[in-house]
């Protein structure tokens, strides 16, 4: 039993510093290639200056969705017009910050949003062949790396009956053949997995009616994990079979992470869950309470910023608190970590570079960049890159 321990150990060791070794090269997702914000230790700068910005491009409209980055090109979307109803996927040269290519579609859905998002608030996602985006009007487009237009669909000729007065802003996830396109509100809610290849229904799930904006996530190889204010579902991304639930409730704003086999609940504080056939709890706490933005797992501990602007780190394996740090907010950006620094962008575009330890953590560098952020980071190749509602900006040694 110890031999196969230490190699279940080995596994997930190489396993998670597989996944560090990709999203040194590319960001294909909310949060990153695996869905906690983990980036390699050492890529990204400690020391920041205003030499750290190698680029600041303006966006036509506004957004709140995150870059995605693959093969040497940023993807991010926008959405422009008194209506925001003219919504853009942009592709730009990571090196130079270059427009390579704008494709612009109109919403046939609903554009009304609160004036603080947008209705390009969803982040998109890419498998590496494709860009998928999603908009707030129910507009789910997909475009090759090239600016190629492979399909486009309009949701709400579908599913009409789409109410939620705030915006949408739940992130697609792409996962094999699979894009699972959350379209949870006050009316009819539902989770669609649509086709990679025609945008057509491979399955739909009805989900619990009510405002929310948490992200799916992966929990395990062709498990999906689906957040709202009820609880966490898991389902089969092949055809959407339930497979397990926990109903305990759940935040609807800040999203769960699912790292080395367990997924971590923004539920009654924070909720550590294994979710293999059932849901079974393994610990909860109540001293760790994600706000807006969602919390980070990297190593033997997790983070997460309360809504008083507080940096809480807890210890992975029993939720215990380990040390708090107020840092200057509010946030709504989640923010990325290394294990041994936290980059954190607060909604005035101040990064604040938090040094991690165990018994404390302590802001080392701060940069202002003077406009608001709330969209939540994309890193790749050593730089992280910034959106505001007119701008993406790029940060690197």
């Amino acid at each position: 039993m110890n031999r196969i321990s230490r190699l279940v150990g080995v596994a997930v060791s190489c396993a998670c510093f597989m996944l560090a070794a990709q999203a040194a090269e590319e960001w294909p997702a909310f949060r990153g290639p695996n869905g906690s914000s983990l980036v390699p230790a050492g890529a990204l700068p400690v020391e920041l200056s205003a030499a750290a910005r190698k680029w600041s491009v303006s966006l036509p409209g506004r957004g709140l969705s995150g870059a995605v980055v693959v093969d040497g090109k940023v993807f991010v979307t926008a959405s422009a017009g008194t209506s925001q109803d003219r919504l853009h996927l942009l592709c730009l040269d990571a090196q130079t910050g270059n427009i390579l290519w704008d494709r612009r579609v109109w919403a046939t859905g609903r554009t009304m949003c609160h004036t603080k998002t947008s209705v390009a608030a969803p982040t998109p996602c890419t498998d590496g062949t494709h860009v998928y985006a999603l908009f707030s009007s129910n507009d789910v487009v997909c475009f090759d790396l090239q600016g190629g237009l492979r399909w486009l669909r309009g949701i709400t000729y579908d599913y009409p009956n789409v109410s939620n007065s705030l915006g949408m802003a739940s992130s697609p996830l792409v996962s094999g053949s699979t894009l699972v396109v959350p379209v949870e509100n006050d009316s009819e809610s539902y989770c669609l997995g649509l086709d990679t290849a025609t945008g057509e229904n491979r399955w739909r799930l009805n989900r619990p009616k009510g405002a929310n904006w948490t992200s799916p996530v992966l929990a395990g190889p062709g498990v999906v994990a689906l957040q709202s204010r009820g609880g966490v579902d898991g389902v089969q991304l092949a055809d959407g079979a339930s497979l397990w639930s926990f109903s305990e409730g759940a935040d609807t704003i800040s999203s769960s992470c699912f790292f080395d086999g367990v997924l971590y609940v923004p539920s009654n504080g924070v909720t550590a869950l294994e979710p293999a056939r059932s849901a079974r709890e393994l610990w909860r706490s109540n001293r760790l309470a994600p706000g807006t933005a969602s919390l980070v797992v990297a190593g033997d501990a997790l983070y997460c910023i309360n809504k008083a602007d507080v940096l809480t780190a807890g210890e992975r394996a029993t939720g215990e608190r380990r040390w708090q740090l107020r840092l200057q907010g509010p946030f709504s950006a989640t923010p990325v970590c290394d294990g041994r620094h936290l980059w954190a962008v607060n909604e005035a575009g101040l990064v604040q570079v938090v040094e991690l330890g165990t018994k404390e953590g302590k802001v080392v560098s701060t940069l202002d960049l003077g406009d608001e952020i709330l969209a939540s980071p994309a890193v790749a190749d050593g730089a992280i890159y910034l959106r505001s509602n007119s701008r993406l900006h790029k940060l690197a040694r």
